[in-house]
């Protein structure tokens, strides 16, 4: 008896997350797709050893360059035979049907054939509602909402404005869509 009140109490929170109408925010990445895709790429597509590393073919030997780390890295050429250099190369190719991405949650391709998505229709009285209300709050006023401070004020005075004396650029992370660092000067 237990076990069925605990499973129907499992069900409805269950039946209650699908009824709910779940907003996803997706914050875009910090560089563009195009760094993202760049990014994986180099450990999604990558084989065990890259052409630049094989230096020599010859007699039935390969003279490639590998990092010695029992002596603190060093590049070095090896000297291996074919056969041996083949064997190990092989070690890195996947066995059939296993894959270095692996898709989870509704993108699982064995959860796609069982899954209808079922999508609810937007409610238009309260889209029109949240429009009606106010225009959208930047983000200086979102600031001073949530933390009570109002960020172009002087923090000795409260009462001279901040004033942009100068446009500080960027040093690491990319500009596109942030705004850059700013130098103020307070006018009192």
């Amino acid at each position: 008896m237990r076990k069925q009140n605990e499973y129907s109490l499992f069900y409805n929170q269950i039946q209650q997350a699908y009824n709910t109408n779940w907003v996803v925010h997706c914050a875009p990445s910090l560089a563009g797709a195009d760094h993202v895709v760049k990014y994986l790429g180099q450990y999604t597509h990558r084989v065990a050893i890259t052409n630049q590393r094989i230096l020599n073919i010859a007699d039935g030997k390969v003279t490639f360059v590998a990092k010695d780390y029992r002596n603190n890295a060093v590049k070095k050429p090896v000297i291996m035979n074919g056969v041996e250099f083949l064997r190990r190369f092989t070690m890195h190719i996947l066995p059939r049907r296993f894959v270095k991405i692996r898709r989870y949650g509704i993108y699982n391709h064995t959860l796609k054939r069982n899954l209808e998505l079922q999508f609810a229709e937007p409610d238009k009285t309260i889209d029109a509602h949240i429009k009606k209300q106010q225009p959208p709050e930047t983000n200086l006023q979102r600031f001073e909402r949530l933390t009570g401070i109002n960020p172009c004020l002087c923090p000795v005075c409260k009462t001279g404005r901040m004033v942009v004396v100068k446009v500080l650029p960027r040093i690491r992370s990319p500009d596109d869509g942030f705004a850059p660092y700013t130098a103020a000067l307070s006018l009192s």
